[in-house]
């Protein structure tokens, strides 16, 4: 008796874990994505979602089996992923999420899916920023906290007066009305937001780190991490994946670039 009362406990217990919060028993699949950097992740007016990470994780879904119908997006900050994916709220992040060594202790990675580099946006007419070694006389830098940019700032330029907020769509307002002098961030975030306002920012310098942007899901699921670097490999054989990077950061003045090997 006591034994099938374990059973009848353990089991409904185990069907929700099963089903999570990151696709379950109503077919869906939740992606994690960045809602405010355009060209990459961007939730639009009309509720709609666009940008290249996000066509690249509807290509992922697809190949997984999930229509673009199927598919709930969730936000996740910078400083967030991690835990969205720990906490199973999410099936898998692509996030403008650079590939760690620290970030592989609590996450897995497939990909990368994209290789990019951290470079500074400054106001149309500013002359006095080039590069970050010009940020150290009493410039004041932005950046996001829990972001692989502003943690490099703080290890290589102590002299910098960062200030970090919770988006890059709230340092690109402080930069517009004159609060901070630069926001740093991976080129292509930034070339998003110098797109959407022509004529109002440019970047400056040439990128000063290398990131390569994975797709982030559970530690040591090794059977998914298998399934996402075949989609995204799929994606750069047919075309797919040069299209989407046209259509989103084209616009921005980037040259579509040969996609990064897939890390084994």
């Amino acid at each position: 008796m006591a034994a099938a009362l374990a059973l009848a406990v353990a089991l409904p217990l185990s069907v929700t874990a099963c089903g999570g919060g990151s696709g379950g028993d109503d077919g869906k699949i939740v992606i994690g994505t960045k809602f405010d950097q355009p060209g990459l992740g961007l939730k639009n007016p009309d509720g709609t979602m666009s940008g290249f990470d996000v066509d690249v994780a509807t290509y992922v879904a697809g190949q997984l089996g999930f229509t673009p119908d199927k598919i709930e997006w969730k936000e996740s900050p910078s400083a967030q992923r991690e835990t969205l994916i720990q906490n199973d709220q999410v099936k898998f992040i692509a996030a403008t999420y650079s590939i760690t060594d620290a970030r592989k202790e609590k996450v897995s990675f497939a990909g990368p899916y994209l290789v990019t580099g951290q470079s500074l946006l400054v106001k149309a007419d500013n002359t006095d920023i080039t590069g970050p070694d010009s940020l150290q006389n009493n410039k004041k830098l932005c950046s996001v906290s829990g972001s692989t940019p502003a943690q490099r700032i703080k290890d290589k330029y102590p002299g910098v007066q960062l200030q970090q907020y919770d988006t890059y769509s709230a340092c690109v307002e402080a930069l517009k009305n004159g609060a901070i002098d630069a926001v740093t961030t991976d080129e292509v975030i930034l070339a998003g937001y110098a797109a959407q306002s022509p004529g109002t920012f440019k970047i400056v310098g040439q990128p000063f780190s290398e990131e390569n942007y994975g797709i982030g899901l559970k530690k040591d699921d090794t059977e998914l991490q298998k399934k996402i670097n075949d989609a995204i490999t799929k994606m750069e054989a047919d075309g797919d994946w040069a299209k989407a990077f046209e259509k989103n950061l084209g616009p921005a003045g980037i040259a579509t670039p040969a996609p990064p090997a897939i890390a084994k």
